[in-house]
């Protein structure tokens, strides 16, 4: 099934057809300014991809304070401190 693709007026302008047609199994990009921003998916699809879609959103996060880091290592801290600090807030037993 091809994707079908609305700028973000045309979305905006029938949302309730891009609705229906998520609902019914077909994905959906909308574009602002020529570029894919958003991709409307049926809700039953998301539930099965929300575990991975994390897992993608989770990495992506840890490239990026990897990268801050690399720039500047001064920026880390000792574990004893962090793991001091997480006793204290009760995240961790001792």
């Amino acid at each position: 099934m091809a994707v079908k693709v609305y700028s973000s007026d045309q979305a905006r302008a029938k949302w309730r057809d891009v609705l229906d047609t998520a609902v019914i199994g077909q994905d959906i990009i909308i574009e602002r300014y020529g570029k894919p921003t958003v991709a409307v998916i049926a809700y039953e699809d998301y539930a099965q991809f929300n575990e991975i879609l994390q897992d993608l959103r989770d990495a992506r996060e840890a490239q990026q304070i990897l990268a801050e880091w690399r720039r500047d290592p001064d920026i880390a801290r000792p574990w004893e401190e962090f793991e001091a600090e997480l006793i204290a807030e009760g995240l961790l037993d001792e």
